[in-house]
């Protein structure tokens, strides 16, 4: 067992019938009161006067400055109360506090990365975990003879001998790295997707490649932390080029066509397009394919390859409005100029119908049980659909013709008997 933890907890056992423990206590007691109180004053301020920006991750930042503030206060209070008597006690209470500020930072970080779902609940309840064992095993003493144990454990990787030990070492190194890398790259991402002076294409493939170049940087730089040659990813990097020739060639050619649709603005966020059957509005563009949200709320996730080698229809390519056409019959004895005025009134009263162009009503022909007109409107809005809009539009149109007596005809048949045979009598 380490001596020096096992020192410590003999001090706390001997301070427990004394006033040390009683000071030291009250110290942490106070030292969270006042965290406490301080950082609920600063979120108070910062919500109340601080940008919207600023709002979203100021509850998360929050949380790592209390164990923080708290560790302060504490370990001022541990270095003026040495002075005079035992400190064990704040010694085990910074350690504490210094395990739960890691562990929220951690949280925090992994938060802002990922989004909400089952993988982040289980890579946050992980990294808890760990932290949590750790830290019991270092104020139990066992750590050091776990970490010697660890080191004992050898085997052999191609030509070098490695222990257990080094390799955990070496899988933490990358994964902090890639949690930085990945924290950082998701700051700088936010901050270019608010630049509106930038296309919203552009602002996507900046973002993809900035991760990209970040990613590897942050590889190499992991790679020659833990003393490994980097010149060995050359052999990585033929292998991959045969993989990609050979089988992976599909998934290749989805992350191109996915630069390509991003550069050449064929398609961008907030488009209403039409791809085989599926309408709707371009909800995502990512790397590998195209999240597109249909007018019932579901989602279509499209490769890109797709995009690029079938016909697209982009109802605003270079106009986002869009035309709704509303068939309509009214009877041979209705007044057709009444009947065709009051549908134009209608739809020029609606909040949703562009005055420019202006709704026009046309005769299409004569049917058989009535005369069809054709309403054609414009809408500025598409991605929010048009069959609440034709709804609504035929219910008025309804109120009307009933108010002014103009009848909306139905299927009539006139059947005629030619010939009447008398019937033969046996």
């Amino acid at each position: 067992m380490n001596q020096d933890i096992q020192f410590v907890w003999q001090e706390v056992y001997a301070d427990l019938s004394t006033p040390a423990a009683l000071w030291q206590l009250a110290i942490i007691v106070l030292a969270c009161a006042l965290a406490w109180f301080i950082n609920g004053a600063l979120r108070a301020y910062v919500m109340r006067s601080a940008p919207d920006n600023w709002k979203l991750g100021i509850g998360g930042v929050n949380r790592v400055l209390f164990p923080l503030t708290s560790l302060i206060f504490v370990l001022v209070a541990k270095a003026i109360l040495g002075y005079w008597q035992h400190t064990s006690l704040l010694r085990l209470a910074s350690t504490l506090l210094l395990a739960m500020a890691v562990i929220r930072l951690v949280v925090y970080v992994v938060r802002y990365i990922l989004a909400p779902g089952g993988l982040l609940k289980t890579l946050e309840n992980s990294i808890s975990a760990v932290i949590w064992v750790l830290l019991a095993l270092h104020l139990s003493g066992f750590l050091p003879d776990l970490l010697n144990t660890l080191a004992d454990i050898k085997f052999k990787l191609g030509s070098h001998q490695v222990n257990l030990l080094q390799t955990l070492q070496t899988l933490v190194i990358i994964v902090t790295t890639l949690l930085v890398t990945l924290w950082f790259s998701r700051f700088i991402e936010n901050k270019l997707m608010r630049a509106q002076n930038v296309n919203m294409n552009m602002r996507v493939v900046l973002s993809k490649l900035l991760r990209i170049l970040l990613l590897s940087i942050a590889m190499l730089i992991a790679l020659s932390a833990v003393g490994l040659d980097i010149t060995v990813l050359s052999v990585f990097g033929g292998a991959l080029g045969v993989g990609l020739g050979f089988g992976l060639q599909r998934i290749a050619s989805n992350y191109v066509s996915g630069f390509i649709i991003l550069l050449d603005k064929s398609m961008q966020i907030g488009d209403v397009i039409t791809v085989d059957t599926h309408y709707g509005v371009v909800n995502e563009l990512r790397m590998r394919y195209l999240v597109l949200r249909k007018l019932d709320g579901t989602e279509v996730i499209i490769p890109n390859e797709v995009l690029i080698v079938s016909p697209v229809i982009n109802h605003s390519f270079s106009d986002h409005t869009a035309r709704v056409q509303m068939p309509i019959q009214v009877s041979y004895d209705s007044p057709l100029d009444k009947a065709m005025q009051l549908i134009s009134e209608i739809a020029k009263r609606h909040p949703r119908v562009l005055l420019t162009p202006e709704p026009a009503v046309l005769v299409k022909g004569f049917g058989e049980s009535g005369i069809d007109l054709l309403l054609s409107i414009w809408i500025p809005d598409p991605e929010e659909g048009s069959a609440s809009l034709q709804s609504e539009l035929y219910l008025e149109i309804w109120r009307a013709f009933q108010k002014n007596h103009i009848a909306i005809p139905y299927p009539q048949r006139e059947v005629r008997i030619l010939g009447n045979p008398t019937p033969s009598v046996s």
